[in-house]
């Protein structure tokens, strides 16, 4: 992964082999020089990921997804019920 472009995405699995090649006490300097990111995008990595598996990002990903599905879910409910207060609240 050297000479890697800034501003590149990088997936999950590469992230978590540089927290793999942090653990291993590889230095955080040249972890970034090698990388090519900043020392607080590794440490905001390994505030996320750190000490997860494949199979717990994975699953954390799913979290997520669900997470973000039923917030939506809830803001629709919540505008529908808003509505038919309004509605409700109407003299005729």
């Amino acid at each position: 992964m050297a000479g890697s472009v800034l501003g590149k995405r990088y997936t999950e699995q590469q992230i978590l082999d540089i927290l793999g090649q942090l653990e291993a006490r590889t230095p955080i300097s040249d972890l970034t020089r090698l990388h090519a990111v900043a020392m607080t995008t590794i440490y905001r990595w390994k505030a996320k990921y750190g000490g997860m598996t494949k199979d717990e990002t994975r699953k954390f990903r799913q979290l997520e997804a669900e997470n973000q599905r039923l917030k939506k879910l809830v803001a629709d409910l919540s505008l529908d019920n808003a509505t038919l207060k309004e509605v409700v609240g109407r003299k005729w």
